[in-house]
C-alpha cells in the first residue's frame, strides 16, 4: 500500500455545515426541548408547510424515512397483493423493496445508460392488467423523463409514485412540467431525509407530497396507526412520524438547500473540466436540473475496482452505488430476466466525494489521483 497523502478526502462530510450553523442548530434544538413537544405538533406542522411551499406542493406529509413514505404512498394508492408495480432495477432496494412489503410484485424497466433512470421508451411493454402504480426513481438527483412517463400513465390510468430520496429540491429543466419540483408532477413523491441527502437531518426522516387531497388524507391515516382523531382507528396503519427535533434540523437547511445545490452542481462542473480527456472513464453530463446527490463516473475496461482501491491507498473516498441490480439481488434469485444496461452500469459505476463544502483542491486532487491511476 502506498503511503497516504494528505488529509482524506472523504466521500461525504457534514463537519463544516454543522460548525458554520452551529447557532442556530443549538437555538432550533433547545426550541424544541424547551416546548417539550417532540412526537408531531407545531414544529412537524410549520416544516410540512414550509415544504409544500417550496415544492409547490398542496399537501406535504413527514415520516419516519424514506422508505416508509414509499410505503404509506403504496397503501395510501390501496396497492395489495396480485398487484404490480414498475420500477427501475438500478435503485436503492428500498425501491422494490416497498412494493413487496404491501403485497405487490415489483417489475423492472432497465435504464438508459447515460441517464441512469428509466428508459422510458421500454415502459410500455412493461405494463401488463395488473399494473397499478409505476416508480420513478429520479437517480442521483436528475430528474426522469417525466414528460414521456406522465404520457403513458395518463393515458393508461395508472397511478405514479416517483422515488425523489435523491432529488428534493431538482426542477424539471423543459418541456410540459418545466420549472415544476420533481415528487409534484405524478400521484406523489416520496422524500428521504437521511443525513447524506441533499436536504439532510441529524437523524432519519421522510416525506410525501402530493396534489390529491384524498390521498393526503389516507398517508396522514397511515402514517398514525391509521387514525384521524385519537383512540379512533379506521383502518390498520403504522407508526412513522418525523421527530420535532429533525424538522427543527430540516426548517433550518431548507432555506439553505438552494444554495446547497448549487454548490453540489458548481463541484460537478469542476469535475468535469478537471476529468476531460482522461482515458477510460465516462463522466456525467452536467444537465439542467441536475442537483448532484451523487457525482458518478463510469470506469471502463474492468477496471473499477482497482481504481477504488488505489484511490484509498491515496486516502479519496468513493462508494459504488450499485454493485447489485434490485432485480439480480438474492431475495429476487431467479425471477427476472437480465437487464444489460444494470448490469453494465453495477460493474462501471463509481462515485466520488461530493457535498457543498468540498474545496476546490480536494477535487483537483481527486482528479489526479484518477488520472495518475488510470
Amino acid at each position: 500500500m502506498s503511503q497516504q497523502q494528505g488529509e482524506p478526502v472523504n466521500i461525504f462530510s457534514l463537519e463544516t455545515e454543522i460548525e458554520e450553523n452551529w447557532a442556530e442548530i443549538n437555538h432550533a434544538v433547545q426550541r424544541v426541548i424547551k416546548s417539550g413537544m417532540f412526537i408531531l405538533g407545531s414544529e412537524v406542522n410549520a416544516f410540512e408547510e414550509e415544504a409544500a411551499k417550496y415544492l409547490g406542493a398542496k399537501h406535504a406529509i413527514s415520516c419516519a424515512n424514506g422508505t416508509d413514505a414509499l410505503i404509506i404512498s403504496l397503501r395510501a394508492l390501496d396497492i395489495k397483493a396480485g398487484d404490480e408495480v414498475i420500477t427501475t432495477p438500478f435503485s436503492f432496494f428500498a425501491s422494490a423493496e416497498s412494493i413487496c412489503l404491501v403485497g405487490a410484485k415489483p417489475q423492472f424497466v432497465d435504464v438508459d445508460l447515460d441517464t441512469m433512470n428509466m428508459d422510458m421508451s421500454q415502459l410500455e411493454a412493461a405494463i401488463t392488467e395488473k399494473t397499478k402504480a409505476i416508480m420513478p426513481v429520479h437517480l442521483f438527483g436528475l430528474p426522469a423523463n417525466m414528460d414521456a412517463l406522465m404520457e403513458i400513465a395518463e393515458r393508461r390510468g395508472i397511478a405514479v409514485i416517483e422515488d425523489t430520496a435523491q432529488a428534493f429540491g431538482a426542477r424539471v429543466p423543459d418541456g410540459k412540467y418545466q420549472g415544476q419540483s420533481v415528487g409534484c408532477i405524478g400521484t406523489t413523491g416520496t422524500y428521504s431525509f437521511f443525513p447524506t441527502k441533499n436536504l439532510g437531518c441529524y437523524g432519519d426522516g421522510g416525506m410525501i407530497s402530493t396534489n390529491d387531497d384524498e390521498v393526503a388524507k389516507m398517508c396522514r391515516m397511515i402514517r398514525f396507526h391509521g387514525s384521524n382523531r385519537r383512540y379512533h382507528h379506521e383502518m390498520i396503519g403504522m407508526n412513522s412520524r418525523l421527530d420535532a427535533l429533525q424538522a427543527a434540523i430540516l426548517r433550518l437547511k431548507l432555506p439553505m438547500l438552494d444554495g446547497y445545490n448549487a454548490a453540489r452542481v458548481q463541484v460537478a462542473k469542476n469535475y468535469a473540466s478537471l476529468l476531460e480527456g482522461v482515458e477510460g472513464i465516462i463522466t456525467p453530463e452536467v444537465r439542467p436540473g441536475h442537483i448532484f446527490h451523487q457525482y458518478t463516473i463510469r470506469v471502463l475496461d474492468g477496471r473499477r475496482d482497482e481504481l477504488q482501491e488505489k484511490l484509498r491507498d491515496k486516502a479519496i473516498g468513493s462508494i459504488i452505488y450499485y454493485p447489485i441490480p434490485q432485480d439480480r439481488l438474492e431475495v429476487f434469485e431467479g425471477q427476472y430476466d437480465r437487464m444489460p444496461n444494470s448490469d453494465t452500469l453495477a460493474e462501471q459505476v463509481l462515485s466520488l466525494p461530493i457535498h457543498p463544502y468540498l474545496k476546490l483542491e480536494q477535487q483537483q486532487r481527486v482528479a489526479a489521483g484518477i488520472s495518475e491511476i488510470l
